[in-house]
């Protein structure tokens, strides 16, 4: 629902669905953790039962969606963190994948895995997408060993059963393209952030840059290195880590996609 909301807005513009996605946000943040644990359900102002890796998968995926359009950088610091603790706890080194439930979770005779994309896509396919996300902005080289570790592991099911991994192809496909990254510095030409924002872009990171308050919270990141705040809207188009000068108008910036 909140990545719903967080697209709705990228599309219309229109504040409520971005208001709505940071209000679902602020509502788990503050009800459904405890201590590092992020938990799966809530009921009568009580929160329970550890959650699932698609539970931390879905909402660092949805971290992120947010992040892109309003980049305040508690949203990045908490999907890094979300992101660490699946690799610390939900990690099966053995077998390169994500279990389903954390180390540290209620004793099964076996912890299961969800592999296959089926009405909804499975953990490891959510995983290793939000993965290769948390690398672009972080660097970490982490993240990225572990999204190659999920599409090398899966990659065979997938040749043999691609209807069933069709989101951990749009990864792979995401990964072997390498995504182009667009940062748009200071939106107050609203004419050339739509543009943008508009243009069907799959394989792309674009964060969209208010002020330069965000920007400086931002500068330890490596996706904002080199990138300074101008009184003129500014656009930067990367890909595989090179970037471009700051670039001004639609066509500067199409050329550069």
């Amino acid at each position: 629902m909140i990545t719903a909301f967080a697209k709705g807005h990228r599309v219309t513009n229109d504040s409520r669905y971005l208001d709505a996605a940071k209000t679902c946000i602020s509502f788990i943040e503050n009800n459904l953790f405890s201590g590092d644990k992020l938990l799966r359900t809530y009921k009568n102002k009580t929160a329970k039962i550890d959650g699932y890796l698609e539970d931390y998968s879905y909402f660092v995926n949805c971290l992120l969606d947010v992040f892109e359009i309003e980049p305040d950088p508690k949203y990045l610091k908490l999907a890094l963190k979300l992101g660490h603790h699946l690799v610390d706890h939900f990690w099966d080194y053995q077998n390169n994948s994500f279990f389903m439930t954390s180390d540290n979770h209620e004793k099964l005779i076996i912890r299961p895995k969800s592999n296959y994309d089926l009405s909804l896509p499975s953990g490891n396919s959510v995983s290793a997408f939000v993965m290769l996300r948390l690398f672009h902005f972080s660097h970490e080289q982490q993240f990225l060993e572990i999204t190659t570790k999920i599409m090398e592991s899966q990659a065979q099911m997938a040749a043999e059963n691609p209807f069933g991994f069709g989101h951990l192809l749009n990864t792979i496909s995401i990964y072997l393209e390498k995504p182009i990254e667009i940062t748009i510095i200071n939106t107050k030409n609203s004419q050339l952030c739509e543009s943008v924002l508009l243009e069907y872009l799959p394989n792309s990171i674009i964060v969209t840059v208010q002020n330069s308050e965000q920007l400086s919270g931002l500068s330890q990141y490596p996706f904002f290195a080199g990138k300074s705040f101008k009184e003129k809207t500014s656009a930067f188009v990367c890909k595989n880590f090179t970037c471009s000068l700051p670039l001004y108008t639609i066509d500067e910036i199409n050329s550069n996609l």
